[in-house]
Order: C-alpha cells, then sequence, then structure tokens
C-alpha cells in the first residue's frame, strides 16, 4: 500500500470513520479524502457515481452508516434499513466499477443471531434468528457482508467486512435519543452527579452543547428538572437540596434501562482503527480464505472477521465503574419495562489473534479518558 494511495473514508467525521482517518494520518498516508452528508449524499446512486468517476480512489472503507442505540433501532426501523442497504450497494458497486484495489466494509456484532452460542464464531452467521429490537439493521449490515462477499466470488474484487465488538471512544454519540448504551451511561451518570452537587453551571454547559428534545442550558430550573426526569435522573423529594453537603446517597437516583445482567463487550476505537489499518496494509480476502488461517464449515470461505477483546461485562458492572469514574453518589435503579437486547454479544476473536493482534486499552482507562474528554 503505497503511501500517496488515495483512500476514501466514507463516514469520516463519525467515530469510527475519524478514528481509521487519526490512524491512517499516523502511519503516514496523507492522501485521504472525504465528504460530508451535506456534501456527497451517499443513498443516491448518482451522486455516489459521479463522485468516483472524478475522485478514483485506490482503496476505500465503508465506514457511513445510520446508527443508534435500542430506541432509535426499534423506533427508526424503515430508516435504518433502507438508508444502510443504499449506501452500501451503491458504495461497493462502484468501487467495483472503478476499479478500487480494496474496499473495507465496517459491519456490527448484531448480526449473529440472538442465541447463537458464546463467544459468537463467524460462522454462526445466519443459522437463527436476530434480536428483533435492531433486526433492520442487522439485515442492512449482513446484506453488507454479503456484497463484499459476493462481489469477490463473481469478480474478483479484494473486498473484506470486518465486525467490531461494541465501540466507544473520541467522537462518540452523547445523544439520549439515538446514542449506545456506554455514552448513554456516561452521559446520564454525569447530569446525576452534577445534580447531586448542585453544579447547575456543568448541567447548564452539557445541555448548551447537547440539547435535549430542545432543551438547553438557557431553560429554567423546573424545566430542566423535567427533562432529566425523563430520561431517569430524579430528584429524591426526601433529599436535603439546601445543605448538598449531608445529603444521604439517594439525593439523586439514576434510572438505567433493562435489568443490567445482560452482557456486553466494549472496544476503544482506536484499538478498532488499528486493526482496520492493518487490514488495509496487510490483509487480503485471499488470505482470509486460506484454510489453514482460518479454517470454517461453511461451503465458501469467509471472507470477514471479528474484531473485539474477547472479553464482557455486564452492564450493571459497566455502570458501577462509570459511577465509580464520575463519582455520582447517587443510587442506580433499573428499569426492566425496558427491553436489555441480546442476553449476551460475546466475540470469539480467535481468527483476530492469529492475524497478530494482541493488547488492548483496558476499559478502565479508556472510559476514564473519555469522560476527560466529554468534560472538557
Amino acid at each position: 500500500m503505497d503511501p500517496n494511495s488515495k483512500i476514501y473514508i466514507a463516514g469520516h467525521t463519525g467515530m469510527v470513520g475519524s478514528a481509521i482517518t487519526r490512524r491512517l494520518h499516523e502511519k503516514g498516508f496523507t492522501n485521504i479524502i472525504g465528504r460530508t452528508m451535506e456534501e456527497l449524499d451517499l443513498t443516491s446512486q448518482q451522486a455516489v457515481q459521479d463522485f468516483f468517476e472524478s475522485e478514483k480512489p485506490d482503496y476505500v472503507v465503508l465506514a457511513a452508516a445510520k446508527v443508534g442505540g435500542i430506541l432509535a433501532n426499534n423506533t427508526y426501523r424503515a430508516q435504518f434499513i433502507y438508508e444502510n442497504l443504499m449506501i452500501e450497494a451503491n458504495i461497493i458497486h462502484q468501487a467495483y466499477l472503478q476499479g478500487v484495489k480494496k474496499l473495507l466494509f465496517l459491519g456490527s456484532s448484531c448480526i449473529y443471531p440472538k442465541n447463537a452460542p458464546q463467544p459468537l464464531k463467524e460462522e454462526y452467521l445466519l443459522t437463527g434468528d436476530l434480536e428483533q429490537t435492531n433486526e433492520p439493521y442487522a439485515i442492512a449490515k449482513i446484506a453488507g457482508i454479503k456484497l463484499c462477499e459476493s462481489y469477490y466470488r463473481q469478480y474478483g474484487c479484494n473486498f473484506i467486512s470486518v465486525m467490531p465488538t461494541n465501540l466507544y471512544g473520541p467522537n462518540d454519540n452523547y445523544n439520549l435519543e439515538t446514542s449506545h448504551v456506554l455514552p448513554a451511561i456516561i452521559r446520564k451518570m454525569h447530569l446525576a452527579h452534577c445534580l447531586e452537587t448542585q453544579n447547575w453551571e456543568g448541567i447548564r454547559k452539557d445541555l448548551d452543547t447537547r440539547p435535549i428534545e430542545g432543551t438547553n442550558g438557557k431553560a429554567t430550573e423546573d424545566e430542566i428538572l423535567r427533562i432529566l426526569h425523563k430520561y431517569g435522573i430524579s430528584m429524591d423529594p426526601d433529599g436535603n437540596r439546601e445543605n448538598p453537603v449531608t445529603r444521604h446517597s439517594s439525593f439523586v437516583t439514576l434510572s438505567l434501562w433493562g435489568t443490567g445482567q445482560v452482557f456486553r463487550e466494549f472496544l476503544h476505537v482506536d484499538d478498532m482503527a488499528a486493526v482496520c489499518v492493518k487490514t488495509l496494509e496487510e490483509i487480503n480476502v485471499a488470505d482470509l480464505t486460506e484454510p489453514g488461517l482460518f479454517p470454517s464449515s461453511h461451503a465458501h470461505p469467509l471472507t470477514f472477521f471479528n474484531i473485539g477483546t474477547g472479553e464482557d461485562q455486564t452492564i450493571a458492572e459497566i455502570a458501577a465503574l462509570v459511577k465509580s469514574i464520575v463519582g455520582f453518589t447517587g443510587e442506580i435503579n433499573w428499569d426492566n419495562s425496558k427491553p436489555d437486547g441480546t442476553l449476551r454479544k460475546l466475540l470469539d476473536v480467535s481468527k483476530l489473534r492469529a492475524l497478530g493482534v494482541t493488547g488492548y486499552i483496558s476499559l478502565e482507562n479508556g472510559i476514564r479518558a473519555v469522560y476527560k474528554q466529554y468534560t472538557r
């Protein structure tokens, strides 16, 4: 891979795309191009065709996607499947037509069946029913994998897919209406801590940066308390608001979705980016299809692999870790009327380790760094 190769990062402003862009710059690649949603509508076949014919990239990273947590996935089901299918189909087909040397497609661990054995091996794909709350998104991601596989099998295209576990890090989405579980917990815990310490300046700064349903830092205290209560952050009427120094620990309570007993694996996005750049530089589809390296029971060799840590924790354990980092002392309540999602999604990373990838940012150190950045 030549340092002057033209590399198109679809989704370069998002958490994943920006991390890969940073890593490429660190490795000395400078000919990197990207377009914002305003500059290029990736759901438009004509717009994507015109872009590829004009720019003619050598390499493509397909990190653009419509993403969100359980609430967003379950609410905007049609948008999630339509937009992601269109983005994938347009970019992958144009990469083929323009003779792109290599394309890297970013999938998701949600592609695996809800009740598949743990840890999740690549060959479990399409062996059972998906989790209903994010089925449209998962189906779109499976389609992307199969597009890459099909263009390889029919045309010999060097199109590889990787399946990252749950990611977190710089440029994460903290919008409480659409965020994934970890950034949602971090933000809610921060707001709860500000409320219990009566740090209204911190609350107003947070809401000015990221308004919640139109409520910003200029709202009245009562308006702010109402919107915080809607998202599970509540003042305890028995707490001592006038003298927070002597308050008891239930002065502010925080309600989180589900039971807290489901397991999740988290990977810092910079670790994921390092694997992606290594893949661009060193790994080809032909390497993945070698029986000795990646044995598979499938009739056709798999053209994708998992990216994860191989370790997971319960959401309750993760919430406790965030609580200690943020300094929140109130009570956490679990709202089991809300969905948990899949019980467990631990990825099998034996193929990743076979590629020589080891060593990760610990979850505690990663969350500490993320929270420090969040509160700047």
